[in-house]
């Protein structure tokens, strides 16, 4: 695999990270059910393709990030989310995931954020350390907020400040 690019989505990304989305379905990181046919398209009217950052390698998706605004009010416009992150399985542990997590760093900056959130789920131990090692801190645990799998999963929000 060839070192991956990183760009900004494009409404013809849509089927490739709709099948990447799905391959990537787990219950260490979803707290939806896994999608079942039909499937919706990726992209809506709440994900567009500019709110999405890809890594492209040898002509294929590797992995997106997707920046949103953390709320809707404007005495919050200064904070961006990441609120969608995956990276295919071949990818992993190859700095794929860390090059689109800087990415959203950069891009958020670039949008005149002062501060980037996220939230994980406690038991993602691979994506805390991640995040982590990014500048992310914990700052605050929501305990058993989800049910999966049988057991109950702290919700884990993250933030830095850019």
């Amino acid at each position: 695999m060839s070192k991956p690019s990183i760009r900004p989505a494009r409404p013809d990304d849509d089927a490739e990270l709709s099948a990447l989305d799905r391959a990537t379905w787990s219950t260490l990181h979803a707290v939806t059910p896994r999608p079942v046919p039909p499937y919706r398209p990726f992209f809506d009217e709440r994900h567009l393709p500019g709110d999405h950052l890809v890594a492209e390698a040898d002509g294929r998706l590797l992995g997106y990030v997707r920046l949103a605004r953390a709320t809707p009010l404007a005495a919050n416009a200064h904070v961006l989310a990441i609120q969608g992150f995956a990276v295919t399985e071949e990818a992993r542990g190859r700095g794929v995931g860390r090059a689109l997590i800087r990415a959203a760093v950069q891009e958020a900056r670039g949008r005149g954020a002062r501060r980037l959130t996220l939230r994980v789920l406690g038991h993602n131990a691979p994506a805390r350390a991640l995040y982590a090692s990014e500048g992310f801190a914990v700052e605050g645990v929501l305990p058993g907020e989800f049910h999966l799998d049988g057991a109950y999963v702290d919700d884990v929000l993250m933030g830095r400040s850019l």
